[in-house]
């Protein structure tokens, strides 16, 4: 027998995940706003209401975000790709067209609408690569949404990073590389990525831990380098040259695992296919485990772990508590990022590009670590995953308190923190989601709880932070507006802790809540491995 590159394989699955990963590493762009949004405030003179309320219009862009998730019941992984990478090049291409001074300024109103088309362009993508992936790897959730946040997270500094190297911090050149960079990833991954039957075995999951594992390391490694590229200060256009091919070589080397299975298969190129074609014949949403013991009843409204329509999830008190909780995590998170830019200006510093790197590359760590970690507790202790949640609601109300204080360093301590906790409240809320509510309408799921993106940032960003800041603004020549000072945002800060704190509680009423379900989680997984070891 040859070697398999079916999208059915171990090696065809494997590719299908590291074009997932390569999406996610770019998908990240409604993130960077802060590295562009001073250009257009300044071209369209702009208060700094109004232009929190274009990013408002970006992150709206999420709450037509239910299509993609009506969608990916209905289209193929490839279709779903296609959507959002084309309406992402005439979002951000138009953009680019403004801040190049190629076009004139649009009206305010149409650049809030291509400012939704970006923000839209980057559902289609997530839901795409999320459900797709969740679906096929179930067995390991969250070290496959902590990978797959976790470089959506580290897209806005690979992007800072690859623009600062290579063009200077350019605002337009910024804004090319999120016209073009997403639909030629996006081009790439629709040739592999599909959902295929998951892993049967105890030995096929085991292999699939190893490999996250593989996965994680690299990853960190390129935060690090990410990281190190950051505060090692200004450097010449040669050694930033050398930066950016090194940093591709890194996120090419996932690369490494399916090459590993060609060889592999190479090498036991004899051994017979009937295991493969086996599985590739069974259904695609079968039970898991922890849900097949009740599969039976459906005639009766299923409980929290069962498989949930979306209606039926919404007439649950733990969606809501889920909903909420989320909204007062994501929210002020949201206010800090497409703030960062004025926040940095407010108390003196001349190039901001520092923090938003600072927070996107923490947010990675917080998205990769509390995947792996979240999942390791259920499998060892059927910890309830909100718990999590919980912990990073509290420590981000700590981190708003630091920026309110506005000691010299509060904003390279509050931009970590924030980051760190922002990465924990996204990576954990969507397999969270997936064992509460089931996987067959998770796309669906999805995206009703990403809501809370746009939401969140309308409540706190637009309103909160923009009526604040320009209540203690001062008007510009040009009609904008100024604050220089720590008293611009003081009480923005504040309010966000006390959000974070209402958070806290939530997250912990859901975990007291769901903990039966967990330790049912729990109890099916070491049943599992226990008949796998008498079997041996």
């Amino acid at each position: 027998m040859g070697v398999k590159l079916s999208p059915a394989s171990p090696t065809g699955k494997w590719l299908g995940f590291v074009t997932a990963v390569w999406v996610q590493a770019i998908s990240g762009n409604n993130y960077t706003f802060s590295n562009y949004s001073d250009a257009l405030k300044t071209l369209m003179g702009l208060t700094q209401l109004q232009l929190n309320s274009l990013s408002v219009a970006k992150d709206a862009g999420k709450a037509f975000g239910i299509f993609a998730g009506l969608a990916s019941d209905r289209l193929p992984t490839a279709v779903i790709l296609l959507i959002g990478s084309v309406e992402g090049f005439v979002g951000y291409g138009v953009q680019w067209l403004v801040v190049s001074g190629r076009i004139q300024p649009l009206p305010y109103w149409a650049m809030c609408i291509f400012l939704c088309m970006g923000g839209n362009s980057t559902t289609w993508m997530n839901t795409a690569v999320l459900v797709t992936c969740i679906r096929n790897f179930r067995k390991n959730r969250g070290p496959v949404s902590g990978i797959l946040k976790g470089y959506v997270g580290l897209s806005t500094a690979i992007f800072t990073d690859v623009c600062s190297a290579l063009f200077a911090d350019d605002p337009a050149k910024f804004l090319i590389m999120l016209t073009v960079i997403p639909l030629v990833v996006c081009i790439s991954a629709m040739l592999f990525l599909r959902e295929i039957p998951p892993s049967k075995t105890a030995t096929e999951e085991g292999e699939e831990t190893k490999f996250f594992g593989v996965i994680n390391v690299i990853a960190v490694v390129i935060a690090v380098y990410l990281l190190a590229f950051d505060v090692s200060g200004p450097h010449g256009r040669l050694f930033s040259q050398f930066f950016a091919a090194i940093l591709l070589i890194l996120l090419a080397s996932p690369l490494l695992i399916p090459i590993y299975l060609i060889m592999r298969d190479f090498v036991s190129s004899h051994r017979e296919s009937a295991d493969v074609e086996r599985i590739a014949t069974e259904p695609l949403l079968v039970e898991a485990p922890e849900v097949e013991a009740v599969a039976g009843a459906e005639k009766r409204r299923p409980v929290v772990g069962e498989e949930h329509t979306i209606s039926e999830a919404m007439r649950t008190a733990d969606f809501w508590i889920l909903f909420g909780s989320f909204l007062c995590g994501v929210g002020p998170g949201l206010s800090v990022v497409n703030n960062l830019g004025q926040m940095g200006l407010a108390l003196g510093y001349t190039d901001v590009s520092i923090f938003v790197s600072l927070t996107s590359i923490w947010g990675f760590f917080g998205r990769i670590l509390s995947g792996s970690v979240s999942e390791y507790f259920i499998k060892m202790a059927g910890t309830p995953r909100p718990v999590w949640n919980a912990a990073s609601q509290i420590l981000m109300a700590v981190g708003y308190v630091v920026l309110a204080i506005a000691m010299p360093g509060s904003l390279y301590v509050g931009s970590i923190v924030v980051g760190i906790c922002y990465g924990v409240r996204l990576a954990v809320t969507v397999p969270t989601a997936s064992e509460l509510f089931g996987l067959k309408y998770f796309g669906l799921v999805y995206n009703i709880l990403i809501l809370n993106l746009p939401l969140g940032s309308f409540l706190f960003s637009g309103l909160l932070a923009g009526l604040l800041y320009d209540a203690q603004a001062t008007s510009t020549a040009g009609g904008g507006n100024t604050c220089i000072g720590a008293h611009c945002y003081r009480l923005v800060f504040v309010v966000m802790a006390v959000a974070c704190v209402i958070g806290f509680g939530l997250d912990v009423l859901l975990s007291m809540r769901t903990k039966s379900v967990y330790a049912k989680i729990y109890a099916s997984r070491k049943n599992k491995k226990a008949s796998s070891i008498i079997v041996q």
